[in-house]
């Protein structure tokens, strides 16, 4: 089994962004020392807590001032680019890493930012635009076709080329025919996952599902790929979730419940969760329960360290990674949800503890 990281990242409004930003590349280059094997980084424009609208860009300060780790977008959401710019952008980035970019791709799931670029989520035509723009740049860097791309959601032009003087569209991925592609999902029947079941795409599960929904994911990723005829490779996926070890089951519990993790869950995932329906009878609460007779208000910070974030002292945390392994029948690599580090060097020996003694108490485990 492997430890990647996945950053959205976690700042309060009113943050200082200068700081937030640092401090953040500041423990990607710890976990590179640590040997985590990745670290993806979100993109969102209207979500103060979630504050990096440019993973790319962070993507390439940190190549910078790390060696081994592997970096990825989580996700470039696709609707709120144009193809043919995201091509060449997602193209030099790949060169920029000389093998170390992953590039994850999404629909998008952010209110603010569907309301940004004009997206009715309700009409779901966000995921057609995610495939579209996505096909699109694929074929781009295949063998891109001189002309006019136009539909309901972008319009550019591929011009003929002037081989004379090297004007055409020329940028490739340095990994060919692309970098890694992966995709997120959250329910039963995702879309994105039976997309990564297709096309042998990273899969990987969010945060919030407990085991029962984060199981079903596999089924789904398997069916895509039985449509086509593929094989589904477990050892590429990803599983998501909050993590936090101590050297002891009290510390564990105080720094993760009463500490960030659930600051974060109190005052910003629960309020979002909430405000938002799935459907006339549910909010989005419903998706974190591992009884859906619970009420709302029994999924609490309290609920979510007892039945889906993993805490505790090494050998308690050893023993949930290995039993939701167990549960979900096996996957590659758990990606630790990003934190603000605070108090740092409690969060920094959470990391040592997963990287040394959690992970070799796991190395049957793959």
């Amino acid at each position: 089994m492997k430890l990647g990281y996945f950053n959205m990242p976690m700042h309060p409004p009113g943050s200082n962004f200068t700081k937030t930003l640092h401090d953040d590349l500041k423990q990607i280059e710890v976990l590179d020392t640590l040997g985590y094997s990745e670290a993806w980084i979100g993109e969102h424009f209207t979500a103060e807590w979630e504050n990096i609208p440019s993973p790319d860009l962070f993507i390439a300060s940190a190549l910078n001032k790390t060696k081994n780790i592997k970096l990825g977008t989580g996700v470039t959401c696709m609707p709120n680019h144009n193809p043919f710019l995201l091509a060449h952008r997602i193209a030099q980035l790949d060169h920029m890493a000389k093998g170390r970019f992953l590039w994850g791709v999404g629909s998008g799931g952010f209110p603010g930012d569907f309301d940004a670029a004009g997206i009715d989520p309700k009409t779901g035509e966000h995921r057609t635009m995610a495939r579209q723009a996505l096909d699109l740049i694929l074929s781009l860097w295949k063998n891109p076709k001189v002309g006019n791309y136009k539909n309901k959601y972008w319009d550019f032009n591929v011009p003929s080329p002037e081989e004379e003087i090297g004007l055409r569209f020329w940028l490739k991925p340095y990994q060919l025919p692309h970098p890694p592609i992966a995709v997120a999902g959250v329910s039963e029947n995702s879309d994105t996952l039976t997309l990564a079941g297709e096309r042998g795409y990273i899969p990987m599960s969010i945060n919030l599902m407990p085991t029962n929904i984060v199981k079903s994911h596999w089924d789904t990723v398997e069916k895509g790929a039985q449509s086509t005829g593929a094989v589904a490779n477990r050892n590429q996926w990803r599983i998501a979730r909050n993590v936090f070890v101590a050297d002891s089951s009290d510390d564990a519990y105080q720094l993760a419940v009463n500490g960030i993790i659930g600051r974060d869950w109190d005052n910003y995932f629960m309020p979002l969760l909430c405000s938002r329906k799935i459907n006339k009878e549910h909010t989005m609460m419903h998706a974190l329960k591992n009884d859906p007779l619970l009420p709302d208000s029994a999924i609490t910070k309290e609920y979510m360290a007892e039945n889906i974030w993993i805490i505790g002292n090494p050998d308690e945390v050893a023993n949930k990674i290995r039993e939701l392994y167990n549960q979900v029948g096996g996957f590659g690599t758990l990606l630790i949800m990003g934190s603000e580090w605070s108090p740092r060097a409690e969060w920094i020996r959470s990391h040592e503890l997963l990287s040394t003694v959690v992970l070799d108490k796991l190395q049957d485990l793959g």
